[in-house]
């Protein structure tokens, strides 16, 4: 359970019950805001883009940069959700897995630029496991990355056009993002992994 703090209180020197907080509801705020006015840049001002979000805190990523991207260009903008779970490479090890859900907004992803939205980026499996996913629902232009964090550790040849932060971390090291919309607050939180506890 985490201490309730003001808005805004966290900050990089901050502690939780289970690590450090390296970024907070501020930093993580102007993050999105960075990365939604990068995506105009990079698109044309984003008239052919869908977000889908992994979920399942990827899910709420793509419609805050979904929010930023209609405000700035005073039009709606695309977000929706791509499940991974049956394309995930380990499913065979750990079968018993809840299915998510997919929506993919009116028009499709045909001929468009679909912006794959997660929060961490870690071995790069994941992302893997929804390109294989997007193949199944159509044939976009173009397939970009975007993530809150990236972390290091790629297991296979991907890396991510828009990052909100960059993050070196050690194996033993865990990163956790808990967003409002799922968790009730804002927060990248670096702590030690199972693992690495029982290793110490």
């Amino acid at each position: 359970m985490h201490a309730s703090k003001p808005a805004g209180a966290a900050t990089v020197s901050a502690k939780a019950a289970d690590g450090k907080i390296v970024l907070g509801e501020p930093e993580i705020r102007r993050a999105l805001t960075r990365i939604a006015h990068e995506i105009l840049e990079r698109t044309d001002g984003g008239t052919d883009v869908v977000l889908l979000g992994i979920p399942t805190r990827g899910v709420p990523l793509a419609r805050r940069l979904a929010e930023r991207l209609a405000q700035v260009e005073g039009r709606p903008a695309s977000a929706g959700s791509l499940d991974i779970t049956m394309y995930r490479d380990d499913l065979r090890l750990r079968p018993a897995r809840a299915l998510g859900h997919t929506d993919v907004p009116p028009g499709g992803i045909d001929g468009r630029v679909v912006i794959l939205v997660d929060d961490v980026l870690y071995s790069g499996r994941t992302v893997r496991a929804a390109l294989d996913a997007l193949g199944d629902l159509g044939r976009p232009r173009a397939v970009q990355l975007a993530v809150l964090v990236d972390r290091g550790h790629r297991e296979l040849p991907i890396r991510a056009d828009y990052v909100g932060k960059n993050l070196p971390t050690s194996q033993r090291e865990m990163v956790k993002v808990l967003l409002e919309e799922v968790d009730g607050q804002d927060a990248v939180i670096l702590g030690e992994s199972d693992e690495g506890k029982a290793r110490a």
